[in-house]
């Protein structure tokens, strides 16, 4: 009998009563619901999780909850189909693998989409705000899968009348700033899940998804209409307004850009491979009318397959990106010739702001590919509030704590280039040009027009005045060239571009970040 009782194999009754309770919240035990979200095209929370997380290295937080309708179902009943109340919270690693165990700590949330449609309910917001607790506490990067349909009416067992003194949104908000905060959707994400998706640092998004502040019922009890799920806030929607910063295929997709975009929040990595810069020296066309893709410049300054584009629906004048170079984080900024030929305007403007502040809040030094005519003017574009849209640019990048590496590829004119590096020619670690470099205070054609136009207009309009025009704007070119820019020392350098990756390596290594001071990211 002793030897029994000691017998480290034999699971008792009360061990075994534990395991049999928890085996009920797994997904084996509810096949029907999991080939339901399978027919669809869809992952479970806990397979999303398993994806997401290190193997072995995720430890579940009450997992043994279930929704607070006791007084209007049998608990067996809820066990069986509310487990973990709908909600799968918990403490995992991420990337350890490259960053260690310490870096990978996560904090990890997922509505489940099986479990009363991912509704937050009673003891479900209670998880929520342990997790969050914990996030902050041990400063912890978070993780929300966020597909769900919002509050939960339901909870019967609660005695609160509108449940408006929950800390989970504010607790989530707070995060903003202290730590990198991941939000992540398929299918319909509206209400409190859209709330805190919003509020995130990054949202990552399947086509498949909705995303609305508001679902169907909420919108005709409104009295606002009728519409289906699939009208509120569509994917193609979201990312050419700003919400979606990254718009994938399925949930594989949004996990692994989930855990590649955290890794630029854990640290260098030392296995990376540099592509052949001599490429970059054909980037801009000698031609110097021909239009280019600035993208090329950026994919070729970086490590090989580290660049992660953000935000590319919207505000299309400016790129933004995460990227490595020799294995260090750093965010990528490029003006777009392709969109208003690199003029900024207020989305773009909108876009590199919010995206500066991201880096700067988490310690990202920023570089900065420049080919602006300036930032975009015309009586529809003040209409749309251009000056205080653009005017983000110079207010965010007189706060960085991190340092700014400026690369003037073609076109340096005006505020917009100032603003490109941030705030001025001299407010950069160091602005540099590539030969095929110009500038001036603003386009050169119009400063030759506005300029002369006394001596231009001497002239009867003909050959002869177009003889002159050509002649003026020449020696405008010649007086704004790169080299010449770099002999009055308004730029640093004029520098092969071959030799760029050298000059932000170096540069990389010698510049400070100095102490936190922006409380928080924009959600816009």
């Amino acid at each position: 009998a002793d030897e029994l009782a000691h017998d480290p194999d034999r699971i008792r009754a009360d061990l075994q009563k534990v395991l049999d309770r928890h085996a009920r919240t797994l997904d084996a035990a509810r096949p029907d619901a999991v080939a339901k979200r399978h027919a669809r095209g869809g992952r479970t929370a806990r397979e999303n999780i398993a994806d997401l997380c290190d193997d072995g290295s995720f430890i579940e937080y009450g997992a043994l909850a279930v929704a607070a309708q006791r007084s209007r179902r049998t608990l067996d009943d809820l066990i069986a189909n509310t487990p973990a109340d709908g909600i799968v919270t918990g403490i995992g690693g991420v990337n350890g693998a490259l960053f260690g165990v310490a870096r990978a700590r996560t904090a990890v949330m997922s509505y489940d989409a099986t479990v009363l449609a991912g509704t937050q309910g009673y003891y479900n917001h209670a998880k929520t705000d342990r997790m969050l607790e914990l996030a902050l506490q041990e400063k912890l990067p978070v993780v929300l899968f966020a597909e769900g349909g919002g509050g939960r009416p339901g909870d019967v067992d609660s005695q609160h009348a509108a449940g408006l003194h929950l800390g989970t949104f504010a607790s989530y908000a707070a995060l903003s700033g202290q730590v990198p905060v991941v939000g992540i959707t398929s299918g319909r994400c509206f209400a409190g899940n859209a709330a805190l998706l919003g509020c995130s640092d990054v949202i990552i998004a399947t086509r498949n998804s909705n995303i609305g502040m508001g679902g169907p019922a909420m919108i005709e009890g409104g009295g606002l209409g009728v519409f289906t799920p699939e009208q509120i806030g569509p994917s193609q929607v979201q990312h050419a307004n700003g919400v979606i910063d990254v718009l994938v295929d399925d949930e594989r997709e949004a996990v692994a850009a989930a855990r590649r975009y955290l890794g630029f929040f854990q640290g260098a990595t030392t296995d990376w491979r540099a592509p052949d810069q001599r490429t970059l020296r054909h980037v801009v066309p000698e031609n110097r009318l021909r239009v280019y893709d600035t993208r090329a410049a950026m994919t070729g300054l970086v490590d090989e397959d580290s660049l992660l584009m953000l935000r590319t629906g919207f505000g299309t004048g400016i790129h933004t990106a995460l990227a490595r170079i020799d294995g260090r984080p750093v965010g990528l900024i490029a003006n777009n010739p392709l969109h208003l030929g690199g003029a900024i305007d207020a989305d773009a403007s909108d876009k590199a702001a919010r995206f500066m502040q991201l880096c700067n809040t988490h310690g990202l030094p920023i570089v900065s590919l420049v080919d602006t005519p300036g930032f975009m003017v015309g009586p529809d574009v003040e209409a749309a509030a251009q000056v205080r849209h653009v005017s983000r640019l110079f207010v965010t990048a007189s706060h960085l704590r991190v340092p700014c590496f400026s690369v003037v590829l073609r076109k340096g004119y005006g505020l917009g280039a100032m603003a490109m590096t941030a705030g001025g020619f001299h407010a950069s670690m160091f602005t540099i040009s590539w030969p095929t470099g110009e500038f001036g205070g603003m386009g050169l054609e119009g400063a030759v027009r506005l300029g002369f136009r006394k001596e231009l207009d001497a002239m009867p309009a003909g050959p002869e005045r177009d003889a002159l025009f050509d002649q003026l704007l020449a020696q405008q070119y010649e007086r704004g060239a790169a080299v010449n820019m770099a002999m009055s020392l308004e730029i640093d350098a004029v520098v092969d571009p071959a030799e760029t990756r050298a000059w932000l390596v170096r540069g990389l290594a010698s510049a400070k970040t100095g102490e936190r001071v922006t409380p928080f990211v924009d959600t816009w």
